[in-house]
């Protein structure tokens, strides 16, 4: 077998900001976390663990050549919310029941700049920054993230080690996004989420699939679809390079854009096969070029 999937749940031991969008002056968070923040707070940790602390990472050439690695030699899905059901977990979607959701799972923090001469706060520094809360907002269950990891034989990548100490998402120096791994475990047989996609894997990489008027459980390329009902958003993030700005170099300011994609919660119309691609993106597998 070419890949092997892993069953990993982490358990949020802080709030979790998952970027998406501002509104006013709130900042909104994604009820999940994506294949993209995992990639790269996997490769984050897999760099600077890669030198024992005898040197600063500080060179962006080693983290690109780290996440280059993860690229082609480990694979996700998306993580969800889920919370701990006797001996397993329960997923819970945020399109089921948003409302319901939104009540269980986010909070929000607000904060502002304060200006001490005039003893108030500083003009247009408000802001609200939403997060996915470790704890239920309701009856205080711990919160886990569930999902799985996918590894390609030979990989070398010490990512298992790297689990424990991981970090996620945004507002990563007020301490937000600390997990701490609970299970890591091979799965056996096909059915992953509780049989809402099934997985198999290939020489080109991993395929899941997906049957008819179910939903997709991460973005997917609309460039390659016609049989989705859902909308659609242009997937972007920042990018760990260096960069020139008059004169002076500056690491995070490259913004990488993916595509335009299916977000996660819509529907296929038929049953559906989708190629795992960088960053946890469902790709088309008959359209890969």
């Amino acid at each position: 077998m070419a890949w092997r999937a892993y069953e990993v749940v982490l358990r949020l031991r802080s709030p979790l900001h998952s970027g998406w969008r501002k509104v006013g002056n709130l900042q909104m968070t994604r009820p999940y976390v994506t294949g993209r923040m995992l990639w790269g707070a996997l490769s984050m940790r897999l760099t600077r663990d890669s030198v024992n602390g005898t040197q600063p990472a500080n060179n962006s050439q080693e983290y690109q050549e780290v996440g280059k690695q993860v690229h082609k030699t480990l694979a996700f899905t998306y993580f969800y919310p889920a919370l701990k059901n006797g001996s397993n977990y329960r997923v819970y979607w945020p399109w089921e029941n948003e409302a319901n959701f939104r009540h269980r799972f986010l909070g929000s923090y607000v904060s502002t700049a304060l200006s001490y001469p005039q003893q108030a706060a500083t003009e247009g520094s408000l802001h609200e920054v939403e997060f996915l809360s470790p704890y239920t907002m309701d009856d205080g269950e711990p919160v886990f993230l569930f999902g799985y990891i996918f590894e390609k034989n030979g990989c070398s990548l010490k990512w298992k080690e790297a689990l424990n100490k991981l970090q996620l998402g945004g507002e990563r120096g007020y301490g937000w996004g600390m997990v701490e791994p609970v299970k890591c475990q091979e799965t056996q047989g096909e059915q992953l989420f509780d049989g809402e996609i099934e997985w198999s894997p290939t020489s080109s990489g991993v395929i899941l699939r997906v049957d008819a008027n179910r939903h997709i459980v991460a973005h997917v390329m609309a460039r390659d679809e016609v049989n989705i009902k859902g909308e659609i958003e242009p997937l972007v993030g920042r990018g760990r390079r260096s960069s020139e700005i008059n004169g002076k170099k500056y690491s995070g300011h490259y913004v990488d854009f993916t595509a335009i994609c299916f977000v996660p919660g819509s529907r296929v119309s038929t049953r559906k096969d989708f190629l795992v691609g960088e960053f946890g993106v469902w790709r088309n597998p008959n359209k890969i070029t």
